[in-house]
């Protein structure tokens, strides 16, 4: 038996990276899945979910407006029966850019991608998990909600904007069984983070990766796919308002010059 057979997952920003790795492990462990992405490659993630021999139907639409979110947890619950897990993955970056290049439509869009496309998925997950007195769901951070130094302000405020969501809602869900939670990737190399590490590799200098965490390195997207799984389970049943960092233990430290032992 996988760790979730019979569950019904839902997982937006699926097209690559960190969500497609996690559809495809969440497939593998048993879960049943409806998929999305603003990008058609979400259809080929449905497609290698499906020659693993798992099953996951697939949805092009936008993480952040209210409607679609709205059918995509519609679909899951009357294609399967039921839901227990939600990953509200979806996100953007923004770029770098200085504040004097900012203005509030920029700051509007990223807000509404990452935290209100997040709420939208609690909302809407939490109804039908109510009623059955459990569920899980989880949302994408980052270690750039923590502190400064990993994303741009906008970036980094809708992400710390995610963690209290998680912390909040799952307080707002007393006494229903339904827990929500917050996972924090650090540098994960995914179509967000590309050119950091093609940029790295260009100038020769790709050991340096990750050189301000213990591990010396940066992530790959199966290492937060596995956290997101333990959340999913029902190992993770008393975790509950967390935000779960995966960052090589890059943010357990204040800025250091360290030396190699």
């Amino acid at each position: 038996m996988g760790r979730l057979s019979g569950k019904t997952a839902v997982i937006t920003g699926a097209g690559s990276g960190i969500g497609r790795a996690s559809s495809l492990l969440f497939a593998a462990e048993g879960a049943s899945l409806v998929i999305a992405d603003k990008m058609d490659s979400v259809n080929e993630t449905a497609k290698l979910v499906a020659e693993a021999g798992g099953k996951a139907i697939a949805l092009v639409g936008d993480a952040g407006e209210e409607a679609f979110v709205e059918s995509l947890i519609g679909r899951a619950v009357s294609e399967y029966g039921g839901l227990d897990v939600v990953w509200a993955n979806a996100g953007i970056s923004g770029g770098w850019t200085t504040f004097d290049e900012q203005d509030a439509a920029f700051w509007a869009e990223i807000l509404r991608v990452n935290l209100i496309g997040a709420f939208l998925a609690v909302k809407h997950a939490s109804r039908h998990m109510i009623p059955k007195g459990k569920g899980s769901i989880i949302c994408t951070a980052s270690v750039a909600g923590i502190r400064s130094g990993a994303g741009g302000s906008p970036y980094s405020a809708s992400k710390a904007g995610v963690i209290n969501l998680a912390q909040t809602s799952a307080n707002e869900f007393y006494g229903t069984g339904v827990r929500v939670n917050a996972i924090c990737p650090g540098l994960i190399e995914t179509g967000m983070t590309q050119p950091i590490f093609d940029g790295a590799r260009a100038r020769g200098n790709e050991d340096k990766i990750g050189q301000l965490n213990p591990l010396l390195r940066g992530g790959v997207p199966i290492e937060i796919a596995n956290a997101a799984l333990f959340l999913a389970s029902d190992e993770s049943s008393y975790v509950n308002g967390q935000a779960i960092v995966v960052d090589g233990g890059l943010s357990s430290s204040h800025p250091v010059v360290r030396r190699k032992r």
